[in-house]
Order: structure tokens, then sequence, then C-alpha cells
């Protein structure tokens, strides 16, 4: 920490301040920045409430002592936490959607977010035909959101075994104003979601094995284990989202789930499924499509 008011007085010195502290703290970055320049600039910038996308005019501003005091104990809370950004700012954006978020769920964050805008296509041939959508595993509510937008006929459920973390997607639902259109429901996968034919179900469940949750960095520590955990493979829960969906699609209907890096422990999970691998910006092993035919 500086020892005189004058030591950092302007957002450059912050920043300098804040890459250098977090380097020498070894922080990693996968909630949304991927280097410690970006974080510190998003951390700074928000804490002053300054526009996210227009550093270069604040650069060489004269910040009040209270500000620097401010901007510092978010550097430090970061540095020495090793909390994820969007905790300390209660804020989460994926696929230019923002989103309220706490420790009650995990950061948004989703492969299956890079299509939706696209609306599935090609395997969706009309959206307007898509009236009724499952998402499982909802967290902060933000698929579903989503989804909402993208398919204007949807109604959507969306389910979470957590009590909390739907309490954190009501509070984005309810910003959306989306209350006529999702619906969300405490539920462990299937259990109490009702006798409906679903177009579509989506999910991005807890699929990291556990040899891997055995190697998480501590940012991703900061989040809730069940969110995270899919057992010794990965595919504890996945196995039973598939064997629950046959029964659950409508004749047409698509499955898809997000799986990671477990790509190998998928089709080991699922050898006589012929797993169609969807391509996002990380390549063709993080999501796959089912189809309702294949189910039955």
């Amino acid at each position: 920490m500086p020892t005189k008011p004058n030591d950092l007085s302007t957002i450059r010195d912050l920043l300098r301040y804040a890459v250098t502290r977090f380097n020498t703290a070894k922080l990693f970055f996968g909630h949304g920045s991927t280097n410690a320049l970006d974080e510190a600039a998003y951390l700074i910038l928000h804490t002053l409430k300054l526009p996210l996308d227009k550093l270069d005019p604040f650069f060489d501003a004269h910040l009040l002592q209270h500000e620097v005091d401010a901007v510092l104990r978010v550097i430090e809370q970061r540095a020495d936490e090793r909390l994820p950004a969007a905790y300390i700012t209660n804020e989460g954006w994926l696929g230019g959607y923002h989103f309220y978020v706490d420790e009650r769920v995990i950061v948004p964050r989703s492969f299956i977010a890079e299509l939706i805008p696209d609306q599935f296509s090609p395997w969706v041939s009309n959206p307007d035909k898509i009236t009724n959508i499952l998402e499982l595993c909802t967290g902060s509510g933000c698929l579903p959101i989503m989804l909402a937008d993208a398919f204007p006929n949807a109604q959507v459920d969306a389910v979470d075994i957590s009590a909390d973390a739907l309490a954190v997607a009501r509070r984005n639902v309810d910003e959306y104003e989306l209350q006529d259109r999702i619906t969300l429901i405490e539920s462990d996968l299937y259990t109490h979601v009702p006798e409906n034919k679903y177009d579509l179900i989506i999910t991005n469940p807890p699929y990291v094995n556990s040899t891997s949750m055995g190697k998480l960095p501590p940012e991703y520590l900061r989040e809730p284990h069940i969110a995270l955990a899919g057992g010794d493979d990965g595919m504890d829960l996945v196995r039973k989202i598939v064997a629950g969906a046959g029964k659950r699609l409508t004749p047409n209907g698509l499955l898809m789930v997000e799986i990671g890096n477990e790509r190998a422990y998928a089709e080991a999970a699922f050898p006589k499924l012929n797993l169609t691998w969807l391509t996002t910006s990380a390549g063709d092993d993080m999501v796959f499509l089912v189809t309702a035919d294949q189910l039955q």
C-alpha cells in the first residue's frame, strides 16, 4: 500500500500498480479477463463509475484521495483474497448481456451463449416454432434470459437445485422484465419439472472431473462447489440429463449439453450415441447435440 497520499494520484498510476500487484500475486484470469492489464482496467473503471470502454480519456486524471483509497481496496481484495472480479463488482457479462452475480452462483461463462444469437442455426430451422425450452442448472439465469430474447415465442423453464442460485436468477429475470416468459424451478434436474414436452433442452451443468477439481486455481474455488464438480469423470449429472431428455423432448426436439474439456469422457459415457459436436470459439469439443430421435 502507498505510504503517502500523493504516491498514487492518477488512473495511470493505479493501473500500473494494479498490474504489478496482480502479476506478483500470480492471479488466475478465467472469469472474463484474460490478463492482469484488462482485469485492472475493468476494476478501476468500475470502482470509479467510469465507462468501461473508455480508459484513455481518463488516464491522467488526478483522483481525489477517497477515490484512490477505494480503488486500492479493490486491488488488494482481488490480490489478497483471490476473489473473482465479478464477485467484487457484483456484475458479470455474457454475450453482451449484463447480469448481477455474487458468490451464490458461478461467474457467467458458457460456450452455448455463443450459439444463441444465431438461434442454433442450422439445427433449428424455424426459430418461430420454438415454443417451449427447458434450461437445466441455470445458476444466475443468464442462459434463459438470452434464450428468451433469441426465441420470442418461447416459454422457458429454468431449473436449479440451489435456492440461493435461483434467488440470484430471480433478480436477473426481474431486471430484464421476463417474469412472464421465464419460470424458475427449484429441482434436482427433472424431479420437479412439469410433464411438458420441450423443443429444446439446454444445459451447462457441473462437469469438472475429480482430478481437475483438485487442480483448480483459488479463483475457481471461490465459486460454489456444487456448480462445478461432476464426479470422477465429470459426467455424473450429464448421464442423468441425457437419460431423462428423451421423454421430455418433442419429436423434433434437441438436447444441447456443454461439457468443457471433457469430450473424451463424454464420448466414453455415451458410446452408442453419435454425438454431434458444435463449433464454438474454443473449437469443436465443448458442446454436443443429440436429437430426440437418437434418444428414443
